[in-house]
This record gives C-alpha cells, structure tokens and sequence, in this order.
C-alpha cells in the first residue's frame, strides 16, 4: 500500500522529532553543577553573572534536575576528577585536565597583569626578574600560556600568594602585600573603583584568546552524555542566547569579541 504525501510527511516529521529528543541528556538521575565566586561570571553576594545564565539556560533546555551549589575552584576540580561533580563552568583546559574534565567551549578572553604603579615595572620582565615582588593568585586557577609560565617560575621561587576568590587579592594588593595580580574581562567592574584604578596599571600577556567552556567530568558523564551537552550548548551559542546573555555584563563588541570565535 502506498501512502499518501501527506501522511509521510507527518511520519517523517514524528521521526525527526523523536531523533531530536533522543539527542537530549538523560534526566534519568539529578546533576550536579558548581559555580564559582568571581567578579561578572558570579558573584555570591548577589546571586547573580553570566555562568548562572549560562546554567539557568543549559537547565531549561535539557529538562534536567541540576543541584547547583558554590564551590571554591580548587574544590571544584578536584570534585570533577573523582566524578562526584557532573558539571561546572568557564573552565579551561591542559593535558592535566583533559584526561578527567571535557568541555563545551562558549567564549574565549585574554589575560591582563594587574600591577601597583609604584611597583616600578614597565615591562611583564621587570615584574618577573624583580625577587621582592609578588604575585596574587587564586588557587586552582590557569590562565594563558605565558601567564602559566609566570605563575609557575614564581610559584617556585616562593613568590606567589594565593587566595580562594578574588576579594582577598584585591585587599593585599592594596596593601602591598603582592605587588601584582592575574585579571581578565570579568574583573573589570572592580578595577573601576576610584581607590584601584589609581594605584594599578595593566601589562597585557601576549598570548592569543583562551577557550572557556561548561566543564563535564569523564568519570560521571559517559561520551554520548558529554556531546548531547555540547550540542546544547553549541546551540545556545548558534541561536543567539549567548551572546544575549554577555552583553547584559558588557558593552557589545566585547561581548561580541568573546564569544564569536
């Protein structure tokens, strides 16, 4: 018997639905996913910045039940690595972190050496080859490679300060207590402030943009999980949401230049 135009039609179209929800992550279990306290991408004193869009959104669109708490970021990958943490957000990678955590890139930003003018540096090497300066980082952190490069020749010549989250950085750099400090676009807002702004410079690293991305742990999300979440995410950034939510934190071509790349 042959069927009708009309009636394939509606076939193929119940078919291609059902493949379309097939490509959707398995709800079967609740999720969970960490944020992390940091200038525009979230601040835990209000609740709100671009990784929480970023979630709220990714929620949605899967139809999941996600618990999502606040961690501090070394806390974070240790969790993603033994597989009690299924998900958490702009992360970037290295040959470390590749073999635990994969990632669903959204936007991609450069890094900046926040510096006290009094500091007497003109230049990244002067920082670098001055033993009585200091630099401020947050544990669990990596930044571009020659950031990476920095931070690691100093770290073992026991002349970086670490903290959890940015706030306390900005409180020893005040206080000359580190001389200099790792920043990008999502601290901006602070760097505005009259008492910051007139005691700091900024080196530029000169390194191309780094790729951040959701980060899924191996252990708790097999390889056909991590592409369904990918490809919602590759979604929100193909239909516009992503961009959407950047330029409610930042002015337009800088939101543009981070996340069309």
């Amino acid at each position: 018997m042959r069927l009708s135009s009309r009636l394939l039609a509606v076939l193929v179209g119940l078919c291609a639905a059902a493949a379309g929800a097939a490509e959707l992550p398995d709800c079967s279990r609740p999720l969970s996913l960490a944020l992390h306290d940091h200038g525009l991408l979230y601040s835990a004193e209000s609740g709100e910045g671009i990784d929480k869009d970023v979630a709220d959104e990714l929620i949605r669109r899967s139809g999941c039940k996600v618990n999502v708490s606040l961690m501090p970021r070394a806390r974070i990958w240790q969790l993603i690595e033994s597989g009690a943490l299924d998900f958490s957000l702009s992360g970037i990678t290295n040959p470390a972190r590749d073999q635990f955590a994969a990632f669903a890139w959204y936007f991609s930003n450069k890094y900046y050496l926040l510096l006290r003018r009094d500091a007497g540096v003109v230049k990244r090497a002067d920082f670098e080859s001055n033993p009585a300066l200091k630099l401020g980082a947050i544990r669990g952190f990596r930044y571009s490679a020659t950031a990476n490069r920095l931070v690691d020749k100093l770290e073992a010549e026991r002349r970086v300060s670490y903290a959890g989250t940015l706030g306390p950085l900005y409180q020893i750099l005040l206080e000359n207590r580190v001389q200099a400090m790792i920043i990008e676009p999502f601290d901006y807002p602070t760097l505005e402030t009259e008492k910051l702004r007139a005691q700091t410079q900024i080196i530029e690293f000169d390194d191309p943009p780094v790729p951040h991305g959701l980060i899924m742990s191996r252990k708790a999300l097999s390889a056909t999980e991590q592409q369904r979440w990918r490809a919602l995410m590759d979604g929100m950034r193909a239909d516009g949401t992503v961009l959407r939510i950047f330029e409610k934190y930042f002015k337009p071509e800088l939101a543009r230049a981070m996340t069309q790349f």
